[in-house]
């Protein structure tokens, strides 16, 4: 979603609650390079020369004479070159370029600590700086960027690339830009950028572009092949047979900055991943590149917003890895508490979100009437709990529906049916589920020994099926409005702050207004927090902070210098910062002098280790 906090807020399990000490000195300040907008570890962010730059960008040689790249790439690097022939002054750099400092380059292999031994010591410059490093000796220079070295060799290896790319990126500041030069196509630069990659230049299009390969962002083409151009940039407005390899080079710089144009508007949207599932297939490093990368669970999540704007596409079965799939199940089999002593029905998902607002839906309500618990099975998602059907990706995802469930699909929703069921408490297990859930509802019923009731004659929404519901739930009595107000702010506080905070933050409250805007207040009417319904969150108050903060409940906590902060909380600013902290995140803001509640704009370590940027937005303070 970009920013952390919600349009209608704008101003204008890890260890929880644990304050991580800044361990990056701030008298080394980036100055030239700012993050603004966030979609996993890829951003959008400025490079803030004299004619600023927004990346992730294709830059080039600022002293090159007419290279093929002109136009398409901004000629901003100046290279102050190697120490090894001899030893180099600090170079006179300016605000107009990126000066890459002088440095010593290691060939592919070099061992670490021949690397060490020769490595160069860095000087303190007022000018945009770039080290360069390797995936070996990579350290924190105090500069506004670093160059990867050795990139070539990465290229085409999987392991090496998400090893190399997530120690660099969790190593040098996060307000830094990262440069990878030598490796970037149209086809590769959108998983580069999704690795966290800043700054690309043009050398290997070019390259490629003379040994005559046509590339797209779908692979290669020869040239030779071509009986005609698929593409209608510049360089390809001419007849095939005039178009030579020269020609060859431009298209690829041309196709290389568009591809980049796409990866930042995906940024903006918030659905890179979106696109990267099905553009990392056309070339299966890519793919192997995009699957490890899901394996990284911890780097993603910590870069991963709690909340998006942006709807999930589940057009493949790698969705079900994306980050925001599995901290919504963890969440649910792990934090969720069935406060109702009603029956479980299981239902089918929905193509309407929420579930409640479809047709089938009203339907199984109108046969339910809140005798039972109503839990929806969906893929991707797994199960969702009637109170969290607002709660972000519930409400947020499309899927391609076939009729016939993966077995990947199968074995992912049944374990975490499972675990669910594992972790509450019901009477009866009711499985209002067509014939194709059955595989899901048989599997997790011989696992935990249990039997279900099921309801379901042909399809779920016949008139026989609804009245074989509403026949089963017929001796049960009915939970009253208050009693489901309650249960949702409490189920979605689990979510939120953590397993048992809804009985330990709203045990005692007064709830007003109607669903899904739900207010939560005290007993001396005044508020403590409110039910966003665009993404089932909860919006905390100062009073419902302060209840936080006194409560046994781990709290999110942003620590300020002695200043009242207004709007927002800039990084330098910040002191400390739970390391749990997430983009979207609900967090309390505390300082000598202010105390307050606001939005997390960046995660808990970034917040202490930027030196620029917005930390967090404020939506209520309080001078102390």
């Amino acid at each position: 979603m970009g920013g952390g906090a919600y349009p209608d807020e704008r101003p204008e399990a890890p260890r929880d609650d644990t304050l991580i000490r800044a361990g990056h000195d701030r008298g080394d300040m980036t100055d030239y390079f700012e993050v603004h907008e966030r979609d996993g570890p890829a951003r959008i962010a400025e490079l803030r020369l004299e004619d600023p730059l927004t990346t992730p960008a294709l830059v080039a040689d600022a002293e090159a004479d007419d290279p093929p790249e002109a136009g398409a790439a901004r000629q901003i690097i100046r290279d102050a070159g190697s120490r090894w022939p001899a030893e180099r002054e600090a170079p006179e750099g300016d605000e107009a370029h990126l000066t890459v400092l002088p440095h010593r380059g290691f060939p592919g292999g070099t061992p670490e600590e021949v690397q060490e031994a020769f490595a160069p010591d860095y000087p303190d410059v007022d000018f945009p700086s770039a080290a360069v490093v390797s995936a070996e000796t990579v350290a924190d220079h105090g500069t506004d960027a670093y160059v990867l070295s050795g990139g070539s060799d990465l290229v085409g290896h999987a392991r090496k690339f998400v090893d190399a790319l997530i120690h660099v990126r969790e190593t040098i500041p996060p307000d830094s830009a990262l440069y990878l030069p030598g490796v970037a196509t149209p086809a590769n630069v959108a998983t580069l950028v999704s690795a966290g990659v800043d700054l690309v230049d043009a050398d290997r299009a070019v390259i490629r572009g003379t040994q005559g390969r046509y590339l797209t962002a779908e692979g290669h083409h020869f040239l030779e092949d071509l009986d005609e151009l698929p593409c209608a940039c510049p360089a390809c407005q001419q007849p095939r047979e005039a178009f030579d390899r020269a020609d060859c080079a431009e298209h690829n710089v041309n196709a290389l900055a568009a591809a980049l144009r796409v990866a930042r508007r995906r940024i903006r949207d918030g659905r890179l991943r979106d696109y990267l599932e099905g553009q990392a297939r056309h070339e299966q490093w890519l793919t192997a590149t995009f699957r490890r990368f899901d394996q990284q669970y911890a780097h993603l999540e910590e870069r991963t917003p709690l909340v998006r704007r942006a709807e999930i596409t589940a057009a493949s079965e790698e969705t079900i890895r994306r980050v925001e799939i599995q901290r919504f199940a963890q969440r649910v089999t792990e934090r969720y508490t069935n406060r109702f002593s009603n029956p479980l029905v299981l239902v089918p998902c929905s193509a309407g979100k929420p579930y409640s607002s479809s047709q089938s839906h009203g339907q199984f309500h109108d046969a339910i009437q809140f005798k039972g618990h109503k839990v929806s099975m969906t893929s991707p998602i797994g199960v969702v709990p009637q109170e969290l059907e607002l709660t972000y990706p519930a409400q947020h995802y499309d899927s391609v529906v076939t009729g016939r469930w993966s077995a990947n699909e199968i074995g992912f929703v049944a374990d975490v049916l499972e675990r669910y069921l594992q972790g509450t408490d019901y009477p009866e297990v009711i499985a209002h589920v067509p014939e194709d859930y059955r595989p899901i509802t048989e599997r997790v019923e011989e696992s935990l020994g249990l039997d279900f009731t099921y309801t379901v004659e042909d399809h779920p929404t016949t008139t026989e099926s609804l009245g074989n519901l509403a026949s089963e739930l017929s001796g049960e009595l009915k939970y009253g409005k208050r009693e489901r107000q309650h249960n949702t702010i409490k189920a979605i506080a689990d979510y939120q702050f953590g397993a048992g905070a809804g009985d330990e933050l709203f045990d005692e409250m007064t709830v007003r207004g109607s669903y899904p805007g739900l207010q939560a207040h005290d007993d001396d009417g005044e508020q403590l927090a409110t039910v966003v319904r665009q993404y089932g969150v909860l919006s905390m108050t100062v009073a419902g902070a302060r209840r936080w903060v006194d409560s046994g409940v781990p709290v999110k906590r942003v620590e300020i210098d002695d200043f009242v902060p207004h709007g927002s909380v800039l990084a330098p600013g910040v002191v400390d910062a739970s390391d749990d902290i997430r983009v979207g995140d609900d967090v309390v803001i505390e300082g000598p002098s202010a105390f307050g509640v606001g939005r997390a704009q960046m995660s808990g370590p970034e917040m202490v280790r930027s030196s620029r940027g917005i930390a967090s937005q404020v939506r209520h303070v309080e001078e102390t």
